[in-house]
């Protein structure tokens, strides 16, 4: 009997590892092409005004769509790459979602950085958006085009010049 329980284990443990992997599209911290319709655009979000937003708001425009919050070290860099991005590529409309954190935690550290003004900031709540991309990592940065396809994935920090190569294959 202990055979078949033990058998019974690496079994489990073999799918699980595979259905992982899949989960991650089997590829690494890296980015990630996914190129199929975005599947979140149906979700809601609350922005800094209080206001309720949907990410369908904003179809028919290329976006930027990143996920960061206050206790991850690599998004005070990144928001602010985000915000020259913005002023950069105008037609592209770069959002910033906050995971799961209160409006108060979240404006006062986008306040303190000084870019609070410079790009839709929503707030997520139930931390929806993170869980639907598949999220594993932070920050995570999706780019999605006009036609509502994601075209990129990234898994992780990326500095400017990554970010423009990636919007400029969106456009």
């Amino acid at each position: 009997m202990s055979k078949f329980i033990i058998s019974g284990i690496v079994v489990l443990a073999i799918a699980g590892g595979g259905i992982l992997l899949l989960g991650q599209g089997g590829k690494d911290q890296g980015t990630t092409s996914t190129k199929t319709k975005s599947q979140f655009q149906d979700l809601t979000f609350v922005d800094y005004k209080g206001d309720t937003v949907a990410l369908a708001d904003f179809a028919r425009k290329p976006l930027v769509v990143n996920v960061w919050a206050t206790w991850c070290p690599f998004c005070i860099k990144e928001l602010s790459d985000l915000v020259l991005l913005q002023k950069e590529f105008p037609e592209v409309v770069v959002i910033a979602i906050d995971r799961a954190e209160s409006l108060n935690t979240a404006k006062s550290y986008t306040d303190a950085l000084g870019v609070s003004e410079d790009l839709i900031f929503l707030l997520d709540r139930k931390d929806s958006f993170y869980e639907s991309i598949g999220g594993f990592t932070m920050p995570e940065t999706i780019f999605v085009d006009a036609e509502g396809v994601i075209q990129d994935h990234k898994r992780g920090i990326m500095n400017l010049d990554e970010m423009k190569l990636k919007v400029k294959n969106i456009l």
